[in-house]
């Protein structure tokens, strides 16, 4: 039995922590990003990883900085054998990776060495990349830049967005981590450092990264729109009006009605199709939009309420 502080956040983290309680292991401490406020309301938000772990009556901490003495004295009273991350959020310091003996492993969504850094799910998706997955890694002090100990891979289709990705990799990676725990004691893993020469970096999304450029390639929008879902969102201006794209259909094949027509214009639109024009000649076909500060529309719907017609531009910029 090894004796394990798991380090995370997100929902991501919920199908690691949950093997890992269900495992012969014991889970003795669980570390999470404190409680933040959020909404207009500023009501506060515990992680799904502290409300997970308080109904299963595990250790929480949740500490503002984990470079704090304080805290790392009371973590190491729980005596932890080794210490997991999936999705925690800060950079754990040098005297935290040594405090258990068999230091600290990482769950992350990618493929490393591609793709160290925060947002790898979303960034394999903009690059148009057909294939992802998880890699079990040593945590050094370097940014995702330990000795791999296990990776599994998986395809993307080119229908899925970023959270649908993260939710398959999530179950992926959970049942990777567990089978490596298994073997941490028995000293079966075999240790492969990466190259990092090969590297490369996932930064963190903003949300002016969902500014849509209808100069841009069909395809690319396409990536764009299903990759920043759910946040931000791929966004664009029609009139003075904000609106999120929120999903759009795989552009396969070239527009053949209207070649010519300005990027941003409507191509086509109809009950059930509204397509805009792009930087080459394949219209983008949207499928679900949403008007700031309203609820997702259907396409059917946001023509008849909206009364688009061929002559609409969408734009990067709001009209005044």
């Amino acid at each position: 039995m090894v004796r394990i502080a798991f380090f995370g956040t997100p929902e991501f983290a919920l199908p690691t922590l949950c093997r890992l309680v269900e495992s012969s292991h014991s889970v003795v401490a669980v570390v999470t990003q404190p409680d933040r406020r959020r909404d207009r309301g500023q009501k506060t938000r515990t992680s799904p990883i502290k409300t997970f772990a308080l109904e299963h009556q595990l250790k929480v901490f949740n500490p503002t900085q984990v470079q704090d003495a304080k805290f790392r004295e009371l973590l190491s009273e729980s005596k932890p054998d080794l210490g997991v991350i999936a999705a925690y959020g800060q950079i754990l310091p040098d005297e935290l990776l040594k405090l258990p003996p068999y230091g600290f492993i990482n769950v992350h969504a990618s493929l490393l060495p591609d793709y160290r850094g925060a947002a790898p799910i979303q960034r394999a998706i903009l690059d148009g990349r057909s294939e992802t997955g998880i890699t079990i890694m040593r945590v050094v002090s370097n940014l995702d830049a330990g000795p791999i100990l296990a990776t599994n891979s998986r395809p993307i289709a080119l229908t899925e967005n970023a959270l649908e990705v993260e939710q398959a990799l999530a179950v992926i990676g959970a049942k990777l981590l567990t089978e490596t725990v298994d073997q941490v004691l028995t000293d079966q893993l075999r240790e492969q450092p990466q190259d990092h020469n090969a590297a490369s970096y996932a930064h963190r999304l903003k949300k002016s990264d969902g500014l849509i450029d209808w100069e841009t390639p069909a395809m690319s929008l396409h990536n764009k729109i299903r990759a920043l879902h759910p946040w931000p969102h791929a966004f664009t201006y029609w009139g003075r009006n904000r609106y999120l794209i929120l999903k759009s259909a795989p552009p396969l094949h070239p527009f053949e009605k209207q070649t010519k027509q300005t990027p941003g214009q409507v191509m086509a639109v109809n009950s059930k199709t509204l397509v805009i024009g792009t930087g080459d000649s394949v219209g983008l076909s949207i499928l679900k939009i949403q008007p700031e500060g309203r609820r997702p529309m259907s396409i059917r719907d946001f023509v008849s309420g909206y009364h688009i017609t061929p002559d609409a531009k969408f734009q990067a910029l709001a009209q005044v």
